[in-house]
């Protein structure tokens, strides 16, 4: 079975950089790929291999049949192919092909793509021309859809709001009876009660709020304190089914956050940024059937963070994945509302990658402890449902504190204590170790469970920038150290 994986691929103008070995596998779906393409990143297991200018890498490997596996890799997308029958991406036999190109041993040969190999290249190609043809025509205005067509999409948008009114009044109803009663009675309620309103949260095509109030059911069983925890959630909850059933008093931007919140689907539709986008970030988190990856970029000119989601489904990786440390010339949309989630559009040239970097060797502008704790405050205002900003923290020193970690300022006139996610990485002591006592620039995420750290940067305060200015990094796969950048996730 032949699996192929999206992406935009481009017309290369000169030729495309070499990922490095750390870049590769921050691509690699989990811990298991990783391993398994680190086996496969030997000549042995290849025959037929090469790569050219384009970005194309293509090779067969030895597998458990007589036959080998094809495997192709557009480096400009990026983007897989492989007739193995992995479901994940890229799959194991993609890791090893690049790995193999990344030690620059001369496994892997400058030529010209097999014929296999050229079929992929050039029908891939060919529907992403098709793609970007189809959406110049729709910008100009050539397939605009006609009166009749527009009227459709309002009836149907119309009904799917009806339905989340109805599903939102059932749910301020069910949240009237669990106050009304004592939160003591939740936890005797047990799981089953939740699971019940949430599926008919699905029922009401509101799947935002199925997903909260699944939430709320973990929340009993959750230790010490979780009556207080469950009020705070039930009442974010209460205030995003009123923000919906009041959405027309709401400031477009906030309505347009209260749509997103409670799962009806947006598109991007701001206009394009084109920046020289440095990817920061990659990091996959699953819940249920669904596996989101998110992946943070910094914009060098403009001086904007964004965020790119993909979705798989159960057993299958994300679509989207991108090198960390490597800069892309291209257009971002924007999605309305007030958060930080783009779309990636056009690439105006092959991704660029700094030899030997695993992640950027300059971090975006920072600032203070407290100067984070505005933003994340600012950021709330628009999105009272946020659970955390991305932050930069400029001269910070870890520390120990009571029951864990904190990051505080040089001066030591504040600091904001690490998350329980972060103080069971491995990350967390070789952020200790990078820093040895003195400051450091850390690039992670602020939320109201304290602050998330993805990677850190040893410059000793000069890593320029305001202290209002703020992005967001981190890095994937194992943390290594390079220029005094180290990546902790």
């Amino acid at each position: 079975m032949l699996l192929s994986h999206g992406g935009e691929p481009l017309p290369a103008t000169e030729s495309v950089a070499r990922w490095t070995v750390e870049q590769v596998l921050s691509l690699a779906p989990d811990d298991a790929s990783r391993k398994a393409g680190n086996k496969l990143a030997t000549a042995g297991h290849w025959s037929g291999t090469g790569c050219d200018g384009s970005g194309a890498v293509w090779g067969l490997c030895k597998g458990s049949g007589s036959k080998p596996y094809q495997t192709v890799v557009d480096t400009t997308g990026p983007a897989y192919t492989c007739s193995c029958p992995s479901r994940k991406f890229p799959c194991k036999h993609a890791l090893g092909l690049l790995l193999l190109r990344a030690s620059g041993d001369g496994s892997v040969p400058q030529g010209e793509p097999a014929d296999w190999a050229a079929q992929w290249l050039t029908a891939r190609r060919g529907r992403a021309e098709a793609k970007q043809a189809k959406q110049e025509a729709a910008a100009s205005g050539e397939a605009a859809p006609g009166p009749a067509g527009d009227a459709a999409a309002r009836k149907r948008a119309e009904r799917r709001a009806e339905r989340v009114t109805a599903g939102a009044l059932e749910l301020e109803q069910r949240l009237t009876d669990l106050l009304r009663g004592g939160l003591a009675t939740a936890d005797r309620a047990g799981y089953a009660l939740w699971e019940e309103t949430a599926a008919r949260m699905v029922d009401a095509q509101a799947p935002g709020l199925a997903g909260r109030v699944r939430e709320l059911g973990a929340i009993p069983g959750s230790g010490p304190g979780w009556p207080v925890r469950l009020l705070e959630e039930c009442g974010l909850l209460h205030l995003l089914d009123t923000a919906w059933l009041g959405r027309e008093r709401l400031p477009d931007p906030l309505a347009a956050t209260v749509r997103t919140r409670v799962g009806l689907p947006v598109s991007a539709e701001g206009p394009p940024v084109r920046d020289r986008w440095l990817v920061l970030a990659q990091y996959d988190s699953p819940d249920g059937r669904l596996t989101t990856r998110r992946i943070w970029l910094y914009g060098r000119e403009s001086g904007r963070t964004a965020l790119l989601l993909s979705f798989g489904a159960m057993g299958r990786a994300p679509e989207l994945a991108l090198p960390v440390g490597v800069t892309i010339d291209a257009e971002l949309t924007p999605y309305p509302g007030g958060g930080l989630r783009a779309d990636l559009g056009r690439q105006f040239a092959p991704p660029a990658a700094a030899p030997g970097t695993p992640v950027p060797d300059t971090p975006p502008p920072g600032g203070s402890t407290a100067a984070a704790l505005a933003a994340y405050g600012e950021a709330l205002r628009g999105d009272p449902w946020l659970d955390a900003w991305p932050v930069t923290l400029r001269d910070v020193i870890p520390v120990p504190s009571e029951g864990g970690w904190q990051l505080a300022d040089e001066e030591g006139a504040s600091a904001l204590p690490l998350s329980s996610a972060a103080l069971s990485r491995p990350g967390l002591w070789k952020l200790v170790a990078l820093s040895g006592g003195g400051p450091v620039t850390v690039f992670g995420e602020l939320g109201h469970r304290g602050f998330d750290p993805f990677a850190a940067w040893d410059t000793g305060g000069t890593g320029g920038g305001d202290s209002s200015g703020f992005g967001a990094g981190a890095g994937s796969g194992a943390a290594e150290v390079a220029d005094g950048a180290v990546r902790l996730i």
